[in-house]
């Protein structure tokens, strides 16, 4: 028997209708949790919308540093990207909402937990398997998959049944999900991979061609792998975060349009905004380039695939994610200094980069006359490497 269940909560369409359905189904008391990760919404709005729609009690905590600090930065220390476009800015989130869930369980002595997602997509995954491994004890409901709806429509007719205010109307026909990392659009007039998103959907950043005809220079400084200022001035996590989203978004940088394999299966097109998201990949790249070994650089690429798979599919509290963000933390001991970078109409170059820890050798680099190194080494080095190509060469086919 349930008697006390902790809901994951928007205020979106799917969680006020799921707060009355679970209220109804399971005759249980309701707790609405609604985590603050920088999606810029009415919070307050949306708490009293959580109590007019029947829940007893609505937790509304700010997450934001936690979220930047504890999980974009570690995703970034990786390098991570999935299908070598996504920069997984809803992925990460799941896994910090059902924690802090877990927790809120624990708080009121509740039985069970819940969300909002559907059947058919990767939230249920990676909420579920958060609970799971940090509370195997509970109890999960995934309304979607019991309740008798079948579709949008189903839910907004039930909630305008009941007086549940909604938000999903015919002028924006898609789903988005935003919070300091970047905003998502799916479904609706976006399931056609041949049509074009209209210009006027776009939040976070400005279309590239109207973006200032000025090139922008910024300069983001480093320590063990993690931004810690923007142009000469220390900021907080989230603070520079969202600096860098304004700087980013205002030259058009950080729009994606892709099929993306969900890990149910299925084919998904999503349209995202990642404006800091993505100057901070391409800056962190910059700075390993010059402070990282070759082959601690190289091994470390090699894990990017199976990295981004496990924050995409869900696994964030897994063994296997831990185990590889420790070796990838000690692989950024020495990533500190400072990259510049040239920010125009939707591109991010690199345009300089110095470092304390810099493994960079003008003198070993240079084309010009220098002492430190015997050309005529490299003809040992060579024949030693072909070796085993000439005896292969020589083989008879």
């Amino acid at each position: 028997m349930v008697r006390k269940i902790v809901i994951a909560y928007s205020g979106g369409l799917d969680t006020s209708v799921a707060i009355k359905w679970l209220k109804e189904r399971y005759n249980a008391e309701v707790i609405a949790f609604c985590a603050d990760l920088g999606q810029k919404e009415d919070l307050h709005s949306i708490k009293q919308k959580a109590f007019n729609t029947g829940a007893s009690k609505v937790y509304v905590d700010d997450l934001r540093e936690e979220f930047v600090k504890d999980f974009i930065f570690p995703m970034l220390r990786a390098n991570a990207i999935y299908e070598g476009t996504y920069l997984l800015g809803t992925s990460i989130a799941r896994p910090l909402i059902a924690k802090r869930q877990v927790e809120i369980a624990l708080i009121e002595d509740a039985d069970a937990v819940s969300h909002g997602a559907t059947g058919k997509g990767n939230d249920q995954v990676r909420f579920e398997l958060t609970y799971y491994a940090l509370n195997p004890a509970l109890k999960v409901i995934a309304p979607w998959r019991e309740w008798e709806f079948d579709s949008r429509q189903s839910l907004i007719d039930y909630a305008q049944k009941h007086g549940i205010t909604v938000q999903a109307t015919k002028e924006k026909p898609y789903s988005t999900d935003r919070n300091i990392m970047h905003i998502s659009y799916e479904g609706g007039i976006l399931e056609d991979p041949w049509a074009e998103p209209p210009d006027d959907m776009f939040t976070m950043m400005v279309p590239p061609e109207k973006a200032p005809d000025k090139p922008e220079y910024i300069e983001i400084e480093y320590e063990n792998g993690d931004p810690v200022g923007l142009n000469g001035k220390r900021l907080s996590p989230f603070t520079l975060f969202d600096t860098l989203n304004e700087i980013a978004g205002r030259n058009g940088i950080g729009r994606i349009d892709i099929v993306e394999n969900r890990f149910v299966g299925m084919k998904s097109r999503g349209v995202y905004e990642t404006p800091a998201g993505t100057v901070l990949h391409i800056a962190h790249r910059a700075i390993e380039s010059i402070t990282l070994d070759r082959e601690e650089q190289h091994l470390k690429d090699s894990w990017i695939t199976r990295y981004a798979e496990l924050v995409y599919y869900g696994f964030w509290f897994s063994p296997e994610r831990l185990m590889l963000q420790n070796a990838i933390d000690y692989s950024q001991r020495n990533v500190s200094g400072i990259v510049r970078l040239k920010l125009y109409k939707g591109n991010c170059l690199v345009v300089g980069r110095k470092s304390d820890k810099s493994l960079y050798n003008p003198e070993l680099a240079t084309f010009e006359s220098e002492r430190v190194y015997n050309q005529k080494d490299a003809e040992g080095f060579i024949k030693l490497n072909a070796l085993r190509l000439k005896a292969v060469g020589s083989r008879k086919y």
